[in-house]
Parts: C-alpha cells; structure tokens; sequence
C-alpha cells in the first residue's frame, strides 16, 4: 500500500500555509511543500501538531551543484535543512539542483561544459550522501522537465538522474521521479517506471495538460498506479498538482486512484 502525501504550495485559497498544512493533514494524507524559509515562522506549530505528519521538503536552498562555484552555498543550505527535518521528524528531503524562481524559472548556475557540470554533480552528491548517512536521512534528487516549466534545467531525464545517483552508490540518494515531468519531458512513463524501479524514492503526480489532478488530463493514472504495484513500489506518492477547481475534489480524486 503506498504512503499518500499532498503538497501544499499550489494549493491556491485564503489559508495561511499552516492552515493548507491542516487541511490536508485533515483530509488523512501526509503533508509536503518547497522551501521552508518562507515558511519558518510555522515551523514550530506544525512541529509541536502531532496530528501532522511531513512527509518530504527542499533539502536544498541556494547555490548549485552542477557549478564549482555553487557548490558551498548549495551544501549551506543542505545543512540547514538538516535541522529542519530533524525538528519536523521528516526523514525525507527531496533535491534540485538548485534555486529556482517562484515561477519555476532556473536561477542557479550551470557549468558551460558538460564534463564540469556532471563531475561537480557527482562530488557534490557524495557529500549529500555523506551529510544522510550521518544524520540518517534519505534524499531524492528530481528531474525537471525543460519543455514547458524549467527550461536549462540541468537534469531533465530520469536516465540523467539514474546515472548521476547510480556513481554516487548511496542507498540514501534515490530518484524523485514525477510523472508530470517525465510525460512532459519524453513521455513513456510506464516503461520509465519499469527500467528504473531500483532508484525510486518518492513520486509526484499531476496530470498533463494543466499539471492539475488525475482524470483531468491524457495520463492513464490507474495503469501507473498498478504498473508501481507490479515492480514492488510501496513508498509515498505525492500529489503535486494545481486543483483544477475544489481541493477536497482534487483529493479525493487522487485517493480514488492510489489509495
């Protein structure tokens, strides 16, 4: 039976960020969202709520871990997560490979040539792996596509990420594979699911076009939620979506698919 998580962030209302949390923690499902800076005057509430359960956020916060240059400031941020995660009990992190804008747009630096972006990725990773193990936590690093929401984004297929986390060689270091992003990206999500079973961490659904829940688009979602059955998945899927109208139908949705 998989885990059932919602993220809060594109939940679009008059709540405050602790109220979405609550309301979706209400509705029976673990709760996730982005970077938690903006969020940090909430932070202690939603800790001391033993109703809440958090079940992935940002482990990263500035920088870049495909430029020598970022690298500091990226593993900064990771540590200061860190702390974060312990306080809210969250053991899961999930990774990009750096700031984005809050319109998705890819704000950290690239390395121009390919051999320096993929080997200032696979060092930086191995500390990440490093910085899990010692505080026995588990990340999940996510291709974006670069088509429509990300574009230089420097991973945008699961193959990139499954080689990149296959060399660092940490049981801690996984794929956040989203489906979103891979139909948009390439498409061939059942098959994508199948060639990399052994490297998923965490899923994120949304439907395309629209990013909005399942049944709202061209993705057979019952047949991705049996074909995870069938190659043994049984960890948390994440509905990262824009409700395509009310949020309790949004969800109910999504649990009508994967619960």
């Amino acid at each position: 039976m998989f885990q059932l998580s919602v993220c809060v962030e594109p939940l679009i209302g008059d709540l405050s960020f602790a109220e979405r949390v609550q309301e979706v923690s209400q509705a029976g499902f673990l709760a996730e969202f982005w970077r938690w800076p903006s969020h940090e005057q909430d932070l202690d509430a939603i800790a001391e709520n033993r109703d809440v359960k958090i079940a992935t956020f940002s482990g990263s916060l500035d920088g870049s871990m495909v430029h020598p240059d970022g690298v500091a400031e990226y593993l900064e941020g990771v540590n200061q997560s860190v702390e974060i995660a312990h306080k809210l009990n969250c053991r899961q992190l999930l990774l990009l490979t750096g700031k984005l804008s809050p319109q998705g747009e890819v704000v950290h630096k690239k390395a121009a040539h390919p051999a320096t972006m993929w080997i200032t990725a696979y060092k930086t990773l191995c500390e990440v792996a490093e910085i899990a193990e010692r505080e026995n936590l588990l990340y999940n690093l996510e291709p974006l596509n670069t088509v429509l929401d990300h574009p230089g984004y420097a991973i945008p297929r699961p193959e990139d990420c499954v080689r990149l986390i296959s060399e660092v060689g940490s049981p801690r270091i996984k794929m956040l594979l989203d489906v979103y992003h891979v139909q948009m990206e390439q498409g061939n999500v059942i098959e994508t699911i199948r060639q990399y079973r052994d490297y998923l961490g965490y899923i994120h659904i949304a439907d395309v076009p629209g990013r909005h829940e399942p049944g709202t688009g061209e993705i057979n979602y019952p047949q991705i939620a049996q074909t995870l059955r069938d190659v043994g998945y049984s960890g948390t899927i994440g509905l990262e979506c824009w409700p395509n109208g009310d949020l309790s139908q949004a969800m109910q949705a999504f649990r009508e698919v994967f619960g």
